[in-house]
């Protein structure tokens, strides 16, 4: 019974591993940030596995300690403190396409953890309203509040000539 818990667990964690890694990073916005989220997230998924496996669930139940944990992570004063300088994790000579996606991400980061969290959830995950919603224990007008606001946000500093 154990080896099958573990077995199943080690499976689930192999095959999902990396997908839980961008989601977190998505939340984030920093990769070391991610890995720290994702360890939480296996921690607890694996403390609650048995409960979780027999109804299924265990990717939402996964997705949901991550969003939490950002969120309580985010609130945290130290937190708040931005460095100086940054060291950029991709070459400076980098391709188009690169470019408008780290803009993209440097957008979403600078979003409020809760319009970020709403639109990573909504918009890059896919979740319903209602979905999204239960994840971040808020109303559904909330939820669509949130990523209304911060779809505003990212389209002001993406195009910002409204084109």
């Amino acid at each position: 019974m154990i080896r099958d818990r573990e077995a199943s667990y080690v499976e689930f964690v192999t095959t999902r591993r990396d997908h839980l890694r961008r989601v977190a990073y998505a939340l984030c916005g920093d990769w070391h940030r991610a890995d720290d989220l994702v360890q939480t997230a296996l921690v607890k998924l694996y403390v609650a596995w048995p409960r979780v496996r027999r109804t299924g669930s265990e990717e939402a139940y996964a997705r949901t300690i991550l969003v939490r944990a950002s969120i309580d992570e985010s609130r945290r004063p130290w937190r708040r403190e931005r460095p100086t300088e940054a060291v950029p994790d991709a070459p400076a000579a980098a391709p188009l396409a690169a470019e408008e996606r780290s803009a993209l991400l440097d957008a979403l980061h600078a979003l409020p953890p809760q319009q970020r969290v709403a639109v990573v959830l909504r918009h890059w995950l896919g979740l319903s309203v209602a979905e999204a919603a239960k994840e971040m224990r808020i109303s559904e007008g909330t939820v669509k509040s949130h990523t209304s606001r911060g779809l505003a946000a990212l389209r002001s500093v993406l195009d910002p000539a409204g084109t």
